[in-house]
C-alpha cells in the first residue's frame, strides 16, 4: 500500500464517523427478538408453559391485529416503523461527517477540528479589526467560514480588510477543500441599527 493511499485512508477515518454503535444496537435488538422466539418455540415443542406468548397464540394475535386494533393506531405504528427504517437506511447509506478538516500534507495525515480552526480564525479577525476577544465570533462549516464582528457602538470596522486577512490566513492552512469566507458586522444586522 502506498503512502498516499494510507494517508487518504487515515484522513477519511478521522473525518467520518463509524456506524458501529448503531450496528451493535440494531444487532442486539434483533438477536434478543430471535432468541426470545426460539425459546418460545422450544418451550411450545416440549409442552412447557410459555414465557409470554406461545408461537400459536402469537400467530393468532398477529392475524387478528388488523380487526382488533383501531386503524389510527395501526397507521401510527406503521409510520413509526417507516421512520425507524428510513433512519436506519439513511445511516447506512449517507456518510457521517465529523466537524474536522484535512490539511494537505504529503508525509502524514493532518486533521484539525473545526472549533480549533474557528478559534484561530477569530484571533486573526480580532487582530485585523482591533477588537476585544468577546467582540469576534467565528464558525467553521464544511465549506465556509463565517465571522461575526461586534464592535463598540460608533466604531467602524473595515469588514473587507478583515475578510482579506482571514482569507489569507485560511489559504495558508492548505486545506484539501478551501473554505469560502464571509464576514458580517453584527451592528449592521441588529434590530434598530
Amino acid at each position: 500500500m502506498s503512502q498516499s493511499t494510507l494517508i487518504r485512508r487515515l484522513s477519511r477515518r478521522e473525518t467520518h464517523s463509524a456506524r458501529s454503535a448503531l450496528s451493535i444496537v440494531s444487532g442486539a435488538v434483533l438477536l434478543i427478538l430471535i432468541l426470545w422466539l426460539v425459546v418460545e418455540l422450544v418451550l411450545s415443542m416440549t409442552g412447557n408453559a410459555p414465557l409470554t406468548l406461545s408461537p400459536a397464540e402469537l400467530a393468532e394475535r398477529t392475524a387478528a391485529l388488523a380487526t382488533d386494533t383501531l386503524p389510527a393506531a395501526l397507521w401510527g405504528a406503521a409510520a413509526v416503523l417507516v421512520l425507524l427504517g428510513l433512519v436506519l437506511v439513511s445511516a447506512a447509506i449517507l456518510p457521517g461527517r465529523k466537524s474536522r478538516h484535512v490539511l494537505a500534507n504529503p508525509r502524514s495525515a493532518v486533521v484539525v477540528d473545526s472549533q480549533v480552526l474557528a478559534g484561530a480564525i477569530s484571533r486573526i479577525a480580532r487582530n485585523a479589526a482591533g477588537l476585544a476577544p468577546e467582540q469576534v465570533t467565528s464558525s467553521v462549516g464544511r465549506k465556509r467560514v463565517h465571522v461575526v464582528l461586534d464592535p463598540a457602538s460608533g466604531r467602524a470596522v473595515d469588514t473587507e480588510a478583515v475578510r482579506a486577512a482571514v482569507q489569507k490566513h485560511t489559504s495558508g492552512y492548505e486545506l484539501r477543500r478551501p473554505l469560502a469566507v464571509s464576514v458580517t458586522n453584527a451592528q449592521d444586522t441588529a434590530v434598530g441599527a
